[in-house]
C-alpha cells in the first residue's frame, strides 16, 4: 500500500515537473525567434504537446485497430472483411446490435423523461427541500457502476421459495401471491435487458435533473407571467413555452447520455457477464479479445462502434457551436 501511494505520488509530482520543464523549454526556443515570426508561431508550440499526445492515444490507436479490423485473430494475416462477415452472419451479434439499439433509445429517453419530471418538481419545493430532493437524485451518479449494480442487485435478488425474499421485487412479489423469479436470469430475455436499463436510467437521471433544471431557471419569467395572464395553464405552459426554450439543453444531454450508453459495459458485466439475452457491443468487444482471444473479430467490433458513434459526435459539435453562435 505505502508503495502504491508512493508510485501515486511521485508520478503526480513528476508528470507536474516534466510538463513545466517541457513548456520552459519550448518558451525558450521560440524567443529564440524574432518577434513577428515568435508571436504567430509560439500559440502553436504551446498546443504541440496536446496534439501529439492526442495523435498518439487516439488517432494512432484508431487507425491501427481499423487496419487489424482487416486480419486474422493474431493479426498474422489478412482476412480482408472476413470479421465483418462472420459478425453480421451471427446471431449473436445481431442480438447484441438490436439490445445496443435498445439501450440508444431507452436509456437517454427515459433519464431526460425522469429528469425533467424532477427537475420542475423540485423547483416547486422551497430551497432546502430543492436543495436536499436534488441532492437525493444527483447522488447515484456518485457511485460506480459495479456499486450500482450491487444495490440493485439486492432488489432483484431471488432466494429459492423455502426462504424468505431477500430481494425487495420478489418480497412483494412473492406476498402477492407469485413465485420468486429470478428477474435477470429470465430464459425469454425480454426483460432482462430492461431491467438492466433501470440501473443505468437510475444513475443518470440525476445528470439530466441538473442540467434541465438549470435551463428551466434559465427562461424568462416575464415570459411565463405573461403566458399566465393571458389564461394559460401550467401544463400549456409548460409544452408550448418552457419545453421549446430547453429544447437545446435536452438535445445536448441526449446526445450525451447516448455516447455513455455506447460505452456502457460494467453493468451488463457485473450483472449478467452478457448471458440471457443482455449481451451489448461494448461487453461483445471485451469478450472478443480477452475471452476468445480473437483480435480480428475484437477490432472489427471496435470500428462499427466508432461508426455508431460518429454521427452523434458530430451532431453533438454542430449543437454546441450553433449554441454558442446564439450568445
Amino acid at each position: 500500500m505505502t508503495i502504491t501511494i508512493l508510485n501515486a505520488i511521485i508520478a503526480v509530482v513528476g508528470g507536474v515537473i516534466g510538463a513545466v520543464v517541457l513548456y520552459w523549454i519550448l518558451n525558450k526556443l521560440t524567443e529564440l525567434l524574432p518577434s513577428k515570426p515568435q508571436e504567430l508561431i509560439k500559440p502553436y508550440v504551446f498546443i504541440l504537446p496536446a496534439f501529439a499526445a492526442l495523435g498518439f492515444y487516439l488517432i494512432y490507436p484508431f487507425v491501427q485497430t481499423f487496419v487489424y479490423s482487416f486480419a486474422n485473430r493474431d493479426s498474422s494475416a489478412w482476412v480482408g472483411l472476413a470479421n465483418y462477415q462472420a459478425l453480421f452472419a451471427s446471431p449473436g451479434f445481431r442480438t447484441t446490435l438490436f439490445n445496443t439499439f435498445l439501450w440508444i433509445l431507452i436509456v437517454p429517453s427515459f433519464a431526460i423523461v425522469f429528469g425533467l419530471l424532477i427537475a420542475t418538481l423540485a423547483d416547486r419545493l422551497r430551497p432546502t427541500g430543492e436543495k436536499l430532493s436534488k441532492t437525493l437524485i444527483f447522488l447515484p451518479l456518485a457511485i460506480s457502476a459495479v456499486g450500482s449494480v450491487a444495490i440493485w442487485g439486492l432488489i432483484y435478488r431471488a432466494q429459492p421459495a423455502t426462504q424468505n425474499q431477500t430481494g425487495l421485487l420478489n418480497a412483494v412479489w412473492t406476498a402477492l401471491g407469485g413465485d420468486p423469479v429470478n428477474w435477470l436470469q429470465l430464459q425469454d430475455g425480454k426483460v432482462n435487458s430492461f431491467l438492466l436499463m433501470v440501473i443505468l436510467i437510475w444513475t443518470q437521471a440525476g445528470f439530466a435533473m441538473v442540467l434541465l433544471s438549470a435551463a428551466i431557471k434559465g427562461v424568462p419569467t416575464d415570459t411565463l407571467e405573461a403566458a399566465r395572464i393571458d389564461g394559460a395553464g401550467e401544463g400549456k405552459i409548460f409544452f408550448s413555452i418552457v419545453i421549446p426554450q430547453i429544447r437545446a439543453t435536452m438535445l445536448t444531454v441526449f446526445i450525451t447520455v447516448l455516447i455513455g450508453v455506447l460505452k456502457t459495459f460494467d453493468v451488463v458485466y457485473v450483472a449478467t457477464n452478457g448471458n440471457f439475452g443482455t449481451n451489448i457491443i461494448a461487453l461483445n468487444f471485451y469478450q472478443a479479445l480477452f475471452v476468445s482471444r480473437d483480435a480480428g473479430a475484437a477490432s472489427a467490433i471496435v470500428v462499427i462502434l466508432m461508426v455508431v458513434i460518429i454521427p452523434f459526435l458530430i451532431y453533438q459539435i454542430r449543437q454546441f457551436r450553433a449554441e454558442e453562435a446564439a450568445r
